[in-house]
């Protein structure tokens, strides 16, 4: 064999010296960063240990005070249902795509961590973590991941300090040996198509945005980047859910297996996994809370919950529609202790009760499930059971009229609603005038409605208050009708689709009218109302339950909100009253949204009683002080107006008679006119 032209390297010649011990072809390690050398290259070739994402955890991970609130060595232990999840993570576990749908404060964001360390030390190769938006993503830099390289010894020699100079650890963007980690926003798809990504973290998948950048979902967008490296890839999708048919999680775990986490009763042993619905509590004591198992029926303690979670396991309650794809669930209720209590759940869901926002809250972050609007119909013959004879016009609890009217070609369709504290409501009239927009005798008999008076039980008469008309039909027709009357009774409004709106009604804003044929500029002014809103505040006042004789003669008031329907509402009209329903559709890209689709054709009372509603909004009737409520029952006469001390000393005269259901009005303060120091 010739001999190599090229000489041995140093190193290599060291390594293969005779056995005697002979130094004489040793190499020279004088110089400097030859000891740096050696190491790294010895390190080099010592295979990785075999270790899983939760064992790397327990054994190089440090929770930083900056960020934890158990700071020191992670202990998986302290949260065992997430050693599953963090090892179907690991490279040798078979799974490509990993859903976790979670409650809050279960640590999820900490297994999410965790990968990203031991991508970092054992496993290295292109990785996107994506949050829903940049700005998040830059906090969960500072905040998150920063603490997770410098204060892990292993990840903090193989990550450079950050460094104005260094483009290879910025706030974005983690350079390590073979590898590199970015970080973007779901709202950026410049960031989701950067680079091709073995390893994708999807945090919080339910705020992100419809589209990125109006290019696609961009769950869809970051998987792209995962497609070179076929099996070999890993996704986990993370996210507390959000509302039912538009919550990405939700639609991922029930694509996967549904894994649920099944714990031991510490009584009889049966496992079973944590179920809200067995929480039991003494009625307004939250600190009795205690589970009950679904086996013996035996209370189960919260300080059992230590033991219980240890002992538990993961199981599949489906079938995967991909054989690769495993899911998880997780409540709250597997907080650990010194984490979320059971009575501090308890607490946290009495609390929400009668406010749908926090019950939709509570739902998400103390169930890990989604929120269900209640758009259903309810059923109109149960409606029917629940009418009631009114003893006068306006019942005892009506302080105000509101009435909503509906264009028709052929009719005008009326309906007026008299409306108490708590936003009780009773239908009082329900009148439809014949002629279209097109009719001038229509017109003057709606004129003629807002002079109209009808009678309370205390004998007060009342008028219309405030009156919505709908501008979707013949919008000119309405706008001079209503510049005629006046804009202090009357509001043409206009409905808008979907839920993402800051108020349900905004406005006015100045519209173009035609009166006498003359066009005027801002002649009109219009209210924009998000009907889909007040429309679920309807159906949900219908479901309520109205208090029993016994439970009202001791002086049980209805609950808010209560709809009270006259007996003389035949069923045609209950009909149109839930005559649509909220479903969920799809459009051509895929995206999900809620919309309200009929179930019948007509629905007219349904849409009046929408306008009735926003009415009673624009008059202020959700915001009103205790004060404005007494004086409507004073006006009605269900309490005695209050007299000043003063006034029996001063002659009486008889004011002129006020009609009652008008609210007081504040005059405006005067403004100061300014004048300029020079003009004094």
């Amino acid at each position: 064999m010739s001999e190599t032209s090229s000489p041995p390297s140093p190193i290599s010649r060291f390594l293969l010296n005779d056995d005697d011990g002979s130094d004489d072809h040793s190499p020279d390690l004088s110089f400097d960063g030859a000891e740096d050398m050696l190491r790294a290259w010895s390190r080099g070739i010592r295979p990785d240990p075999d270790l899983t994402v939760s064992e790397w955890a327990d054994r190089h991970r440090w929770l930083s005070s900056r960020a934890a609130a158990e700071p020191g060595r992670y202990r998986t232990a302290r949260t065992p249902y997430l050693r599953e999840i963090m090892d179907a993570l690991s490279p040798g576990h078979p799974a490509q795509r990993i859903s976790f749908m979670k409650a809050a404060q279960v640590g999820a964001t900490e297994a999410g961590n965790n990968w990203i360390g031991f991508v970092i030390h054992h496993a290295p190769g292109p990785m996107l973590a994506v949050l829903p938006t940049v700005e998040m993503a830059k906090r969960a830099s500072r905040g998150r991941l920063d603490p997770l390289i410098t204060d892990s010894p292993a990840l903090r020699e193989r990550v450079s300090p950050a460094r104005s100079r260094d483009a290879g650890n910025s706030m974005l963007s983690k350079e390590f040996p073979g590898g590199i980690l970015v970080l973007t926003g779901a709202n950026s798809a410049t960031g989701l198509r950067s680079m091709p990504a073995r390893y994708l973290f999807l945090d919080e998948i339910d705020a992100y945005p419809p589209s990125a950048d109006e290019e696609g979902d961009p769950v869809t967008l970051a998987e792209a980047r995962s497609t070179t490296f076929a099996h070999r890839r890993k996704v986990f999708l993370v996210s507390t859910p959000t509302i039912r048919g538009l919550s990405r999680i939700e639609q991922e775990f029930e694509a996967s297996d549904q894994r649920r986490y099944f714990v031991p009763c510490p009584h009889c042993g049966a496992m079973q996994w944590l179920e809200f619905e067995r929480l039991r509590w003494d009625k307004g004591k939250p600190e009795t809370a205690a589970y009950v198992c679904n086996a013996c029926d035996t209370l189960i303690a919260e300080h059992h919950k230590t033991a219980m979670l240890e002992a538990g396991e993961w199981r599949a309650t489906a079938v995967a529609t991909d054989p690769y794809h495993v899911g998880y669930h997780l409540s709250a209720l597997y907080s650990p202790i010194g984490w979320k209590s059971w009575e501090q759940i308890a607490r946290e869901w009495l609390a929400a009760q009668g406010n749908d926002e926090m019950l939709r809250a509570a739902r998400n972050t103390l169930l890990g499930e989604t929120w269900v609007e209640r758009g259903e119909a309810p059923e109109w013959q149960r409606l029917a059971d629940r009418r009631e004879v009114f003893a006068a016009q306006i019942p005892e609890g009506g302080l105000f009229l509101t009435a909503g009217a509906d264009i028709q070609k052929d009719r005008i369709e009326v309906d007026i609603w008299a409306w108490g504290r708590g936003l009780q409501s009773w239908l009082v009239d329900h009148i439809v005038i014949p002629g279209g927009p097109d009719s001038p005798a229509a017109w003057a008999e709606l004129t003629k409605l807002l002079t109209r008076t009808w009678q309370h039980a205390h004998g007060a008469v009342m008028p219309i208050a405030k009156l919505a008309i709908d501008t979707g039909y013949e919008a000119a027709a309405v706008y001079a009708w209503a510049r005629a009357q006046g804009f202090e009774q009357v509001v043409p409004v206009k409905g808008l689709e979907g839920f993402n709106r800051a108020t349900p009604v905004s406005g006015p804003t100045f519209v173009d009218a035609t009166v006498g044929g003359k066009r005027l500029r801002r002649g009109a002014r219009l209210w924009s109302v998000a009907t889909a809103t007040f429309k679920i505040e309807t159906y949900r006042f219908l479901r309520l339950e109205r208090v029993t004789d016994e439970e009202r003669a001791a002086g049980q008031p209805d609950p808010p909100g209560m709809i009270h329907l006259p007996d003389w509402a035949d069923s045609e009209w209950l009909k149109q009253l839930v005559a649509e329903q909220l479903v969920t559709v799809r459009n051509k890209r895929g995206y999900a949204r809620q919309e309200w689709q009929k179930l019948r054709e007509r629905n007219e009372a349904l849409d009046t009683r929408v306008y009735a509603r926003a009415a009673a909004w624009i008059m202020g009737a959700d915001r009103w002080d205790e004060r404005m409520w007494r004086q409507l029952e004073a006006q009605a006469g269900v309490t005695a107006p209050e007299t000043k001390a003063t006034d029996a000393a001063e002659p009486t005269t008889d004011p002129p008679a006020r009609q009652a259901g008008a609210p007081p009005t504040t005059p405006r303060r005067k403004r100061q006119t300014y004048t300029p120091r020079f003009m004094r």
